[in-house]
């Protein structure tokens, strides 16, 4: 029996006793790839020792202050890290991608009250995306069946535009060209709507990632979304809490796309799993904004830039580093690609592998050739996991890809250094698990 509240009451999870690179151990028995590191957590495999001493040690050192008396080393020297590459000013430490995107929002808003206009107080984000399930990153997100039970109380100033997602929604006589300057007609007709004057920011996840299954952007999508914003004084904030930190071969995933977001949010890569952290990153025309005007944002939390938590992040971050992991995830990315896509060749639900570097996605549909989901009572996506798991390989399904409610997806995200052998381990169990699946929904 147990007393844990976990996320189903009809669902027996089993115990992992331990973890050491991309494997779990099971109380029951036996040993399972950590093929998606959680939810793209994951980042450096499980068991690092050199993150365990750097915590121990920490832990004997210090653990907490609050950050209204005091700051910690560990909490400077990780913020450090983060800016170093000059595209930030600021870091502010929190515990969650929730918390950082609540932080994103707050900071939005705070930033045009700083610029003298507090009439903007509205966020436009995107259907089908996913930021967070506070209530303010729930507002913002568009994923209907994540939202529905709170639709009552979510925000009433958060509008939603479409997706960039060309696989399901670019017209078929729709060049990438064409498809972008419809999407940024959108975005400036919603503007237009609202009130130019009454939008605070633009939030997009540069790498759509639970909802869609690791939907990437059309060429020239975000840099239109960029002027945009920019003709009527929106931020834009970017959410790379699943998609960043070098998960899509570069440290960030924007830096594919030819833009910049005034706000980011990271988060699950941050800490690689051995601490909670998360983090939401400035610009310089924000921190400006706010040293320039009152000089304090009108937020905070207890365990904001927690020493213990800070420290923990900043060991997994110096190791990604020092061993060149962002580096290997861009060399072993299409590789990892082929491999799904020759071991899943002759499985005839699936539809699309898309997404960059060790952030895959599958969709599965029960007709590719007319991009017909299979029914959700069908359960494909609920079916792939246990099937995944009974060929000891742990993947991350989601079900609702195509509109929050239809549509099953699986997002293959290993840890940066795992070894080529394993790699063919995914693709293999895989593509066993996927026809298990195949077999069981069609009897």
């Amino acid at each position: 029996m147990t007393h844990i509240l976990h996320r189903s009451t009809r669902e027996t999870f089993e115990t992992a006793l331990s973890g050491e690179g991309s494997w779990l151990t099971l109380k029951a028995g036996g040993r399972v790839l950590d093929a998606a590191g959680g939810a793209a957590v994951t980042c450096i495999g499980h068991g690092n020792r050199r993150v365990a001493s750097a915590l121990a040690e920490q832990a004997t050192r210090l653990t907490y202050v609050h950050t209204a008396f005091f700051t910690s080393e560990p909490a400077e020297a990780l913020a450090d890290l983060l800016t170093d590459d000059g595209h930030f000013a600021r870091a502010f430490l929190v515990s969650s991608g929730s918390e950082a995107m609540e932080s994103a929002l707050k900071m939005a808003l705070q930033y045009h009250v700083e610029c003298g206009a507090p009439e903007r107080t509205r966020f436009i984000a995107r259907r089908q995306s996913y930021h967070g399930n506070t209530f303010g990153a729930l507002s913002v997100s568009g994923h209907t069946g994540r939202r529905s039970i709170y639709e009552p109380v979510l925000w009433d100033t958060v509008s939603h535009v479409s997706p960039c997602f060309p696989y399901h929604e670019q017209g078929t006589q729709e060049d990438d060209d064409a498809y972008v300057a419809r999407l940024a007609q959108e975005l400036e007709d919603e503007i237009v709507r609202v009130g130019p004057n009454t939008v605070a920011a633009f939030v997009a996840e540069t790498i759509v990632g639970a909802t869609s299954g690791c939907a990437t952007a059309s060429p020239g999508y975000f840099a239109a979304m960029r002027a945009v914003c920019d003709r009527h004084g929106v931020l834009m904030i970017g959410d790379e809490i699943m998609c960043g930190m070098g998960r899509s071969g570069k440290r960030h995933a924007w830096e594919y796309e030819n833009y910049r977001p005034d706000i980011q949010t990271v988060a699950k890569g941050l800490g690689g799993g051995y601490v909670p952290i998360g983090a939401m990153l400035i610009n310089d025309r924000v921190h400006d904004a706010l040293a320039a005007g009152s000089g304090a944002f009108v937020h905070g939390h207890t365990y904001q830039a927690h020493p213990l938590a800070a420290r923990g992040a900043l060991e997994v971050q110096r190791i990604i580093r020092e061993e060149k992991l962002v580096e290997r995830v861009a060399t072993n990315a299409d590789p990892l690609r082929t491999r799904l896509v020759e071991a899943l060749g002759n499985r005839h639900s699936v539809g699309d592998i898309r997404g960059r570097g060790y952030f895959l996605g599958v969709e599965f549909l029960a007709d590719p050739e007319a991009r017909i989901p299979y029914s959700s009572e069908a359960g494909f996506s609920a079916r792939l996991k246990a099937a995944a798991l009974s060929e000891g390989l742990a993947l991350y399904p989601n079900g609702g890809t195509i509109d929050g409610r239809t549509g099953d997806h699986v997002i293959v995200a290993p840890p940066f250094n795992a070894t080529e052998d394993e790699l063919d381990y995914i693709a293999e169990k895989l593509s066993v698990a996927v026809a298990k699946v195949e077999a069981a929904v069609q009897a």
